[in-house]
């Protein structure tokens, strides 16, 4: 009576591995990047509030120099390459401080632990690639034929490129190709053992829990899940929300009436559906229905909820719509 527990074959379990490692030494780098910023705050230094990203090719030009011993703001501040070199003024300003050795010993460790993370996380993403290359369900196949590998003769496609699995998981917007290989390796790659997208969304805690008592009936938290792939799905939500897509516009809906935190789930639910599809048909690609979607299934809830929202901003104000000459 006991549904079976989802447990992957050899080859998806060594692909989560992989991601599940490449996950830990990026949320290490992460860390300290960040130590490294409070260092230089320490020191006076705040470079962070002029450059937007301080490991950049000019902020680390800036750290190394600063490890090296020089001190003087207007010779660091040269080091700025592409627009950052109108703000050399304002860097002058963040790189006047009190930086003594001991930071630079700080930040020199740091760094090289930083660069060594960096070197492991290409090397990692390099094996995953290769890894998911080698599975037979994420092969190139035709979208309008379905073939595995190539076109058909008469495929009126066939001078196209072939999409992956990965690639045709990229599309949809907030997901990378980091988050893809996330996605197939905690997922799977056989959508047989979820009968429906409703119950992987389910396995993943992307659903609320139903909680009743006799006759009353109430949502209750979604529960922790597989913490990898909420996490990537979680990223990949916020993304989306800042795009002018469907998903974006779904993500903005539902943080002005609910906030962001259900907005990020229910997003990231319907990026999981999604993927459920692209995976379970070889032959799908990812359309984008519009950030105008729901405006257009009922025009008349949407003037009403602008006529509201004008005249709740403007009290003693009714607004009335008259037709215009045609």
């Amino acid at each position: 009576m006991l549904r079976p527990s989802f447990v992957p074959g050899t080859d998806i379990r060594d692909l989560r591995a992989l991601t599940r490692l490449r996950a830990v030494l990026t949320a290490d780098c992460s860390r300290h990047k960040q130590r490294v910023e409070k260092i230089g705050e320490d020191a006076l230094i705040k470079v962070s509030a002029v450059v937007s990203d301080l490991f950049g090719v000019s902020g680390r030009a800036m750290l190394r120099a600063l490890v090296a011993g020089e001190r003087d703001p207007k010779v660091l501040a040269e080091l700025a390459k592409g627009r950052l070199t109108a703000k050399k003024a304002q860097l002058e300003e963040a790189l006047t401080g009190r930086f003594r050795d001991v930071h630079a010993v700080q930040i020199g460790m740091l760094c090289d632990l930083i660069e060594s993370l960096e070197t492991k996380i290409t090397q990692l993403t390099e094996k995953i690639t290769a890894h998911l290359a080698a599975l037979p369900g994420v092969a190139p196949a035709c979208t309008t034929c379905g073939t595995i590998g190539a076109h058909t003769p008469d495929c009126r496609e066939q001078n196209l490129r072939l999409p992956t699995l990965t690639d045709r998981l990229d599309e949809i917007p907030g997901v990378g190709e980091h988050i893809a290989q996330v996605i197939l390796a905690e997922l799977g790659l056989d959508m047989s053992q979820f009968p429906t997208p409703a119950h992987a969304s389910a396995w993943a805690k992307l659903a609320p829990q139903t909680i009743q008592s006799g006759a009353t009936t109430k949502p209750g938290k979604t529960g922790k899940g597989n913490r990898w792939l909420r996490s990537a799905l979680g990223t990949a939500a916020v993304a989306a929300g800042k795009t002018d897509t469907f998903l974006g516009a779904r993500y903005r809906r539902i943080r002005r009436r609910r906030g962001k935190k259900k907005a990020m789930v229910a997003v990231a639910r319907t990026i999981l559906e999604i993927a459920y599809h692209l995976i379970d048909d070889p032959t799908l690609r990812y359309h984008d229905l519009g950030a105008d979607y729901h405006d257009q299934l009922n025009p008349a809830r949407q003037t009403r909820n602008k006529i509201r929202e004008i005249e709740r901003l403007n009290p003693g104000v009714k607004v009335t719509l008259t037709a215009t000459a045609a």
